[in-house]
């Protein structure tokens, strides 16, 4: 019910396209609602998140590539726009999770055969001119994300997580398995990782979402 003016909405779609949106325009009193974002025929809108001016969002996609930029690299826009090109894709490639860094935690990536790892947020930081980590520039290719093999599947989803929080994994036979994010191990970018959940032949991991701790 509260509009801060220094807040943004950073929509991502499924195609790459990112746009940023004053928090501030979605205040209406219209019932039937309001147009936030134009998407290209085809596309879909994956995520929203919320920022404060200044984060650092990170784009994962299903061939093992991510992007991590400054929404500042976006420049806000008025709701009937379309957006732009948050990550550049190679032939079928997708964006499956987009994300907020979030200081202290790690990025969890799953694939579609159960195999998942935590990476550590600073990996996806690119080196300045003075040694610093700084984010990449938004609509490049990215940095490898996953070392994706027959074995492991396609990405199938990333979430940022902490070291209290719980992970539930979903897999479309309608099986559930919920485990603490800091039992899965903490590897570089660009390898396999390790199983996590073990998904029967012929069925796949969907989903993976973050959840309180028990």
């Amino acid at each position: 019910r509260e509009f801060n003016e220094e807040e943004y909405l950073v929509m991502v779609t499924r195609k790459g396209t990112v746009k940023r949106l004053p928090f501030i325009a979605l205040n209406t009193r219209r019932k039937t609602g309001i147009r936030a974002l134009t998407l290209d025929e085809g596309d879909q809108l994956i995520n929203v998140i919320r920022t404060n001016g200044n984060d650092n969002i990170i784009l994962a996609t299903s061939d093992g590539m991510a992007i991590c930029f400054n929404e500042n690299d976006v420049r806000p826009m008025g709701r009937d726009a379309a957006g732009v090109r948050g990550i550049t894709l190679v032939d079928d490639d997708f964006v499956i999770g987009a994300e907020k860094v979030e200081a202290g935690k790690t990025l969890l990536t799953v694939t579609e055969n159960g195999y998942g790892k935590r990476t550590e947020l600073p990996e996806y930081l690119r080196t300045g001119p003075d040694g610093e980590k700084i984010p990449q520039s938004r609509g490049g290719k990215g940095l490898k994300n996953y070392n994706i093999t027959p074995k492991t599947g396609r990405v199938a989803g990333c979430r940022v997580v902490g070291e209290t929080d719980d992970v539930m994994l979903i897999e479309n036979g309608g099986v559930i398995i919920r485990v603490p994010a800091a039992s899965i191990n903490v590897y570089k970018r660009d390898v396999q990782g390790v199983i996590i959940m073990r998904v029967e032949e012929g069925n796949q991991l969907m989903s993976v979402k973050r959840v309180p701790a028990e």
